[in-house]
C-alpha cells in the first residue's frame, strides 16, 4: 500500500507546488497593478487552470513509469503584462522572485512541522512524505533562481544587469534553449548538495 500511496502523494505535491508557485506570480503581479492573471482566472488553485499537458502529466508519468528517484514537473505560467506593473523598473524582478519564495516559504513551514514532530508514528511514512515536500520545494526555489531564460533568475539578472551589457542580454535569449539544456545536464545536479545543507538547517536532520 505504502509502495502505491508515495508516488501517488508525490505527483499531487508537485503539481501544488508548482500551481502555488505560479499563483503567487500572479499575486504579486495583481498587487503591483496587473490584472491580466485576475482577469484570466489564473489566481486559483485549482490544479486544473494550470495544467500542462506534459510538464503537468506526461513529463511525471513518464519519470513514474522509469522508477525515477525524483519526480518533477510544471505547470502553465501565470501570464502578465509588464508594462501594467506600477513599478516599471522592480517590478517584473518582484513578480519572478515570488515564485521560488512561495517554495521556500512551503519548505520553512513543512521543515518546521518535521523539526518538531511528535516521535509518535510507528511507520516512517509521515516524515517521509513531510521530507519529499521539503526537499521539492527547495529544488524548486533553487532550480528557479538560475539566470537563465525562461527561468524566474533570469528576470533578476535582467533587473540588475547595467545596460551596457545588451550583447550579453541577446546571447542569453538567442541560446536560452542551449544554455538551460547545458544547465540541466551539467550544472542542474549541483545544486543538491545545497539542497541537503538546507534540509538539514531547516530540519536538523540529513536527506
Amino acid at each position: 500500500m505504502e509502495t502505491l500511496l508515495l508516488p501517488i502523494f508525490q505527483i499531487v505535491v508537485l503539481l501544488f507546488s508548482v500551481v502555488i508557485h505560479e499563483v503567487s506570480h500572479g499575486l504579486m503581479a495583481d498587487s503591483l497593478g496587473d490584472p491580466t492573471a485576475r482577469n484570466l482566472r489564473r489566481l486559483s488553485l485549482n490544479p486544473f487552470k494550470h495544467l500542462d499537458m506534459f510538464g503537468s502529466v506526461i513529463l511525471p508519468l513518464m519519470l513514474f513509469l522509469v522508477r525515477s528517484p525524483f519526480i518533477v514537473g510544471y505547470a502553465k505560467p501565470v501570464p502578465y503584462v509588464p508594462e501594467n506593473l506600477r513599478d516599471r523598473k522592480y517590478g517584473p524582478a518582484k513578480v519572478a522572485i515570488a515564485g521560488p519564495a512561495s517554495n521556500l516559504v512551503l519548505a520553512f513551514l513543512f521543515g518546521m512541522t518535521l523539526r518538531f514532530l511528535p516521535d509518535v508514528f510507528t511507520s516512517p511514512l509521515v516524515p517521509q512524505l513531510l521530507s519529499f515536500v521539503i526537499v521539492l520545494n527547495l529544488v524548486l526555489a533553487i532550480f528557479n533562481l538560475f539566470p537563465i531564460p525562461p527561468l524566474d533568475g533570469h528576470w533578476l539578472l535582467m533587473t540588475f544587469l547595467p545596460r551596457r551589457f545588451v550583447r550579453f542580454r541577446r546571447f542569453l535569449y538567442q541560446y536560452s534553449l542551449i544554455l538551460l539544456i547545458f544547465f540541466l545536464i551539467y550544472v542542474f545536479p549541483l545544486i543538491f548538495p545545497l539542497v541537503g545543507l538546507a534540509y538539514e538547517l531547516l530540519t536538523g536532520l540529513k536527506i
